[in-house]
């Protein structure tokens, strides 16, 4: 097997769950450092779907939602990513698999590390967002069974 060499690893997490970076994270930042890579943390904010449920949300919600996931996200970074790991954090708003994709494409993403929480029935193997990000990502990826 030809020896794979990752630059730009992302891994998406939900700030209040830490099932999705508690197994997660540790990964990435073995692989981060075994590649010399950076390491992206996306959060992504669910959008609010049909514009009659906007109408109930202030009319700057949305830029105040991302503000504070930036700074939670900051200081996540700061709590649980080492110093010795290139990191740099990232919001977005909209569907979580979609957003996961589209941001692995815009920052020339290698890897995709992401938990997946232990399978129901009805999943059969993976969590929603992490088999769509496995069937439609244009990059390695890696789950994680939290």
């Amino acid at each position: 097997m030809a020896d794979v060499t990752f630059k730009r690893i992302l891994l998406p997490i939900e700030l209040g769950e830490p099932s999705s970076w508690e197994k997660a994270l540790p990964v990435a930042l073995d692989m981060a450092r075994k590649h010399g890579a950076k390491l992206d943390v996306l959060t992504v904010i669910p959008d609010v779907g049909l514009p009659v449920v906007g109408s109930f949300f202030p009319a700057d919600f949305e830029e105040q939602a991302r503000a504070k996931a930036g700074e939670e996200l900051r200081k996540w970074l700061d709590e649980n990513v080492p110093e010795d790991v290139d990191a740099e954090g990232h919001v977005s708003v909209g569907t979580i698999y979609h957003k996961i994709i589209r941001a692995a494409q815009k920052l020339n993403s290698d890897l995709i590390v992401m938990a997946s929480h232990r399978p129901k029935m009805s999943d059969y193997l993976l969590g929603p967002n992490a088999a769509r990000v496995v069937r439609h990502a244009p990059v390695h990826v890696f789950i994680v069974r939290s």
